[in-house]
């Protein structure tokens, strides 16, 4: 294990060699379209948010000074969201006020309706007086006119792009989608819906990796299964990285007669690194093609996903300008049963946390951990993550755990 890369060493090289942001080209386009895509440049508020002090409550705004003298005041009039008070307002008056509603100038407070009521000559006497500002919402609270609304680097949610629609912003600035083609290799794999034969599997790993491929907001440009043949693998491979920023294969990447992808890719292209002191996932390819970017996943099910979330994730949220991605945070757990490890590699076991009733955190493996093992990952929520040098783990110990963020959610 000693001339394999640890995972951290990958990712530094990889952070290293590829772009920076100011390559990607961008283009404008209506926030209706822009869920998934990445904001190209500072979003500044044109507005303030709120644009005007408001009410946070149905119930009546007063001046503080007014209430100094009596607890009952004469109703002036009224101030509804989009139909505020008009006129002048008088001194030793309320005014009835909804949520929303602008606040007549010279308010102090609002007090809510439920600290009132009214008295039989049809004033309002108030149970306590408020605190200043109580109640109110402040004109740009929120947000100031000219305050970073969303960096640059950000991906459009369905929580922030509702923050543009708040502010009158109708088209935004954004990369352009990553354009990623993805092929698997195999005589073995058959299109998910076809019947099997003797001795055929179903490809389940490029179905998966469109999946993870459309949630990142990347244009997916499927090139089917290839054969295992080296002339039709670099045939392949050219093809592809013509019309892609990058190439994924699943399979081929290993060390098999007929496992030609290292060997296509060194004649074409360029290997940064191949081989990983990680569990599982060990024969992870790298490297370049001569118009695109290229990462080779092993062609078992659970290695082909661990590497694509471990490292073609950040490659994917780099190359598509998404700088503010931030890796899955982890957490430390106490593990309820025992845990199989061999010194040597860096383990990813698929794991199940929840709190207990004293809410701490406890982890316990799901099913086997074999890399043919895809079935674990759907009863799991986590990474149980296990360190190079660490061997068997009892029952009791802390360990690392990863949970699984959206692009598994």
């Amino acid at each position: 294990m000693a001339n394999l890369l640890s995972l951290s060493q990958a990712l530094s090289l990889i952070e290293q060699q590829l772009p920076c942001a100011e390559t990607i080209a961008t283009e404008i386009i209506n926030i209706t379209q822009a869920q998934n895509r990445i904001c190209a440049e500072d979003i500044t508020s044109p507005i303030n948010v709120p644009a005007f002090d408001n009410s946070a409550m149905d119930g009546y705004a007063v001046r503080l000074a007014d209430l100094a003298e009596s607890d009952s005041l004469p109703l002036a009039g009224k101030s509804f969201a989009g139909s505020p008070f008009q006129g002048q307002w008088q001194d030793k008056t309320t005014i009835r006020i909804m949520t929303g509603a602008m606040l007549p100038q010279g308010t102090d407070a609002v007090v809510m309706q439920e600290d009132t009521e009214q008295n039989p000559d049809g004033t309002i006497r108030f149970k306590r007086i408020p605190r200043l500002n109580e109640n109110i919402r402040c004109c740009g609270e929120d947000l100031q006119q000219g305050q970073i609304a969303l960096k640059k680097g950000e991906k459009l949610t369905a929580l922030s792009l509702p923050l543009l629609a708040s502010l009158g912003i109708s088209h935004v600035n954004v990369y352009r989608r990553l354009k990623v083609a993805i092929l698997s290799t195999g005589d073995e794999l058959v299109p998910v819906g076809q019947p099997l034969q003797t001795g055929q599997i179903y490809d389940t790993n490029r179905f998966c990796i469109k999946l993870m491929l459309n949630k990142m907001g990347c244009e997916v440009i499927d090139c089917g299964i290839l054969p295992d043949n080296p002339t039709l693998f670099e045939q392949a491979f050219m093809q592809a990285q013509q019309q892609a920023d990058l190439v994924i294969t699943s399979g081929g990447v290993s060390v098999g007669e007929a496992d030609f992808t290292k060997t296509v890719l060194e004649k074409v292209g360029k290997i940064n690194f191949w081989k990983l002191a990680i569990k599982p996932g060990k024969p992870f390819t790298f490297g370049q093609l001569p118009q695109a970017w290229f990462c080779g996943l092993p062609g078992n099910p659970v290695s082909a996903l661990v590497t694509f979330y471990q490292l073609v994730q950040p490659i994917i949220a780099k190359l598509s300008g998404h700088t503010q991605w931030q890796p899955s945070p982890q957490l430390i757990a106490t593990t309820a049963t025992p845990l199989k490890k061999s010194v040597g590699r860096l383990d990813f076991q698929r794991g199940f946390y929840w709190l207990d009733q004293q809410g701490n955190l406890q982890v316990k493996p799901v099913g086997f951990q074999g890399s043919h093992i895809f079935s674990a990952f759907v009863a799991s929520n986590c990474f149980i993550v296990l360190e190079q040098e660490r061997g068997n783990v009892n029952a009791g110990e802390q360990v690392t755990i990863e949970p699984f963020n959206e692009l598994l959610g």
